[in-house]
């Protein structure tokens, strides 16, 4: 596996000093090894768009296929963006006309924060489908995180999500429930995922319209579902690409909701994520600063840094396990050739040959 840095953008210079081999483009060119290009469409708010960034090509970055793999972030205009958001996009981000022209192989859609019940009334929809109508098309798969899951099975199945009586998040237990399937191949019959969503997609309208369900939890739900070829879409509903401290991140945000007044209530802690030393460390944190508030004084600082040691992250070789067999999927199928998707003999119907 090898990470090209094709472009400045700063995550390459992040992970190569956290370790991870990123090749210069001059370094890849002399190389005689086949090319993997991907996009990501980023569609995460301002303050969490760089951290999806690394997380999501990190996951890239830790496949051990024999490939180079060229990243290329994009993110849709109709996205509310703050100035330093939207100097990050022009300076660093792609273009999706752009992307358009010279073709992928693969394409990873984030999730994103969301005001209305209705996706379909949110100012990124349109934009979004006209990414996702080019890239069923054009490009061979493209796995979906959460929210991007919610809006392509509405779009492409008519499947309506629905509302939780509360936020589920929490680091669930999941068992595989296709172990034919060549994503999970080597994959634990058990494993750990993030989840952090208000709504969810119901398992028996996935296989009313045709999906294959791979992965569920009798807690969170239906984990990981793919479309009726097995391959060319991958959906998610939980979040592989979750960094040790995310979910401490949200709830730290929270946290910060109830303070400020937008939430009644102390939010609950994420399941299954604070061992009792970190329940007590965040609960003496809530009662000093709500303290502080009615007294007038000053909050506490968040205890970050003390809570950041006590979580532990069960989920990641799992996660980079599921993506570098799907980057395999993707290397097996594709063409040289982006402009002509499947490699010779490929069925575009079923490009795993698992109907044979």
């Amino acid at each position: 596996m090898t990470l090209v840095a094709h472009s400045d953008l700063p995550t390459f210079t992040h992970l190569r000093e956290h370790g991870h081999t990123v090749l210069t483009v001059d370094r890849a060119v002399r190389q005689d090894i086949r090319e993997l290009h991907i996009g990501l469409l980023n569609m995460m708010p301002d303050t969490a768009l760089a951290a999806t960034e690394r997380q999501f090509i990190r996951l890239v970055g830790s496949c051990n296929q024999i490939a180079q793999f060229y990243v290329y972030p994009f993110s849709i205009g109709a996205l509310a963006r703050g100035p330093e958001a939207s100097d990050h996009i022009d300076r660093y981000y792609s273009r999706f006309e752009d992307l358009q022209r010279n073709g992928l192989d693969a394409l990873i859609i984030t999730g994103a924060n969301v005001a209305n019940p209705d996706l379909r009334m949110e100012p990124f929809w349109g934009p979004l489908i006209d990414v996702v109508t080019w890239a069923v098309d054009n490009v061979a798969s493209v796995l979906c995180s959460c929210l991007a899951t919610h809006a392509l099975v509405d779009h492409l199945y008519g499947i309506r999500r629905h509302r939780l009586p509360q936020k589920r998040w929490g680091v669930y237990e999941h068992q595989v429930s296709a172990h034919d399937h060549p994503l999970l191949r080597d994959i634990n019959t058990r494993f750990d995922a993030p989840h952090s969503r208000y709504n969810e997609i119901r398992r028996e309208d996935l296989l009313d319209a045709g999906l294959r369900i791979l992965a569920e939890s009798p807690e969170a739900g239906v984990h990981i579902a793919v479309s009726p070829d097995q391959f060319r879409r991958i959906y998610f509903q939980g979040h592989p690409e979750y960094d040790t401290v995310s979910l401490l991140k949200e709830y730290r945000r929270e946290v910060f909701r109830f303070l400020e007044g937008e939430l009644e209530e102390p939010p609950p802690y994420p399941e299954n994520y604070f061992p009792l030393q970190a329940r007590e460390i965040a609960s003496e944190f809530v009662e000093a600063a709500t303290h502080a508030i009615r007294r007038g004084s000053t909050i506490p600082e968040f205890s970050e840094d003390r809570l950041a040691i006590l979580v532990d992250n069960t989920w990641g070789d799992t996660a980079k396990a599921i993506f570098n067999n799907w980057l395999g999927l993707v290397y097996r199928t594709t063409n040289l050739d982006r402009h002509q998707r499947y490699m010779p003999g490929v069925d575009p119907d079923d490009p795993l040959g698992l109907r044979r």
